[in-house]
């Protein structure tokens, strides 16, 4: 069947219709979050569940010029309210395990809830039964002797966040994205399951089912997969937005339509973000939406080029594209940050091994390779930030790009001004 070009919308009629059901489901949704945010704010204090996502020690100066070490927690309700704590610096890590919190709420606004915001709490109950993340965590604990390292795997296979210390180390390295579950991870997982199902697929097929599509039965198994995987790691929003990304792929290509579209990325944006409206405010889910969008502006206009060149090209293409951003937002870079190209080519091959190795009881194989990655992050970091109009100005660049593809010969030397002046800043 032969590809034809990306038109979802005929006619402008159906344009507005699509408009005025996207907004109706945004209302509702928002209708929904509101409700749930009057309830909290109801009373004075509030019992909820949650999930304690991040537990670390921090030290600060009282007013009275004597130092205070405390805890701080962050947390994630049920119904997906994130909220900071603090604890004594005697409360036990507790880390990953769900607790029965009172919580005392200032006058907090709809958008605070809506994003993330300060309470005092009161733990009143720890659960002792452990959830299967809270279990696969546990079981590489044991696996592991060095902390770092099963940090790592629990952030690679549970979504788990790290330390500060390692979040610094792999910002620095500029592998932070290899380490936070996102579209990348579940393109690899979707290419090994799909090998996996296929020749077994195939087997049954050709005897007892011919009639059957096996792309179109493959991938329905693949999607209920990973579904479940999704749901297993709380939805994560990079990995949420790959999901429903490669769901509406797949339907719009079994259909005949070019998937490598703005109109795709654009259309799975919308359908996300009416359903889950406080994804608005993540950064993580935009960072995602804006590596698919670079990935999609080379595709686009270097289309011409033969498959081997964009293998090789997009790698570094999308490096160039996001340090931008990167710098804006981390303000982290170093002399090994250009080598997250390399680290991103290995860890294709590298995440599906370790998966392999920790089924087969070779869990600690590799461990050697990434304490060595962690020993090259330079002890000392410099800061480099960016002038917020340099940043929005790559960012007009960027967009006019989708539309003109004379501004892609404006936006590469931008992105490599960008990376001179931060080696300049290092140097």
């Amino acid at each position: 069947m032969l590809l034809k070009e990306l038109s979802l919308f005929s006619s402008k009629r159906e344009i507005l219709l699509f408009g005025l059901l996207a907004l109706f489901t945004l209302s509702y949704s928002l209708l929904i979050e509101y409700n749930n945010y009057k309830q909290l704010t109801l009373f004075d204090s509030a019992i909820i569940e949650a999930t304690i996502l991040k537990q670390y020690t921090k030290t600060k100066l009282s007013k009275n010029g004597k130092q205070k070490t405390y805890q701080v927690l962050k947390l994630r309700a049920d119904n997906g309210y994130t909220f900071y704590t603090t604890k004594s610096k005697k409360f036990p890590n507790n880390k990953g395990e769900k607790v029965i919190v009172e919580l005392w709420l200032q006058e907090i606004s709809f958008y605070q809830y809506m994003t993330t915001s300060f309470g005092y709490s009161r733990i009143i109950k720890v659960e002792k039964e452990k959830s299967l993340k809270q279990k696969l965590n546990n079981f590489l604990d044991e696996k592991h002797t060095n902390n770092n390292i099963t940090y790592i795997y629990q952030a690679l296979y549970t979504a788990t966040p790290l330390t500060k210390e390692l979040q610094q180390i792999f910002s620095t390295l500029g592998v932070s994205h290899l380490l936070a579950i996102s579209g990348f991870h579940l393109g690899v997982l979707s290419t090994l399951l799909f090998f996996l199902l296929k020749y077994p697929y195939n087997f049954f097929q050709s005897r007892y089912f011919p009639y059957r599509s096996a792309k179109v039965d493959i991938f329905i198994i693949v999607a209920f997969l990973e579904l479940l995987y999704l749901l297993f790691l709380d939805t994560p929003p990079s990995l949420l937005r790959a999901f429903s990304m490669l769901l509406i792929g797949f339907i719009l290509y079994d259909r005949g339509f070019k998937i490598i579209s703005m109109q795709t990325l654009l259309l799975t944006i919308i359908v996300i973000l009416v359903f889950a409206p406080r994804l608005f405010f993540s950064i993580g889910f935009w960072l995602s939406v804006l590596g698919v969008f670079y990935i999609f502006l080379f595709l686009i206009h270097f289309k011409t080029l033969s498959a081997l060149w964009q293998f090789i090209l997009v790698p570094i293409w999308v490096y160039i594209m996001m340090l931008p951003l990167s710098l804006y937002i981390f303000e982290s870079f170093s002399f090994y940050h250009p080598l997250s190209i390399v680290w991103t080519s290995l860890f294709t091959l590298f995440y599906p091994l370790s998966i392999f190795l920790h089924l087969i009881g070779f869990s600690t194989l590799l461990d050697s390779s990434l304490l060595w990655l962690l020993k090259l992050a330079p002890k000392e970091t410099m800061k480099v930030g960016l002038n917020i109009y340099i940043f929005f100005g790559f960012i007009g660049i960027s967009l006019i790009g989708v539309f003109w593809r004379k501004a892609i010969w404006i936006l590469i030397p931008y992105s490599f001004f960008i990376f001179i002046y931060g080696l300049l800043v290092i140097s």
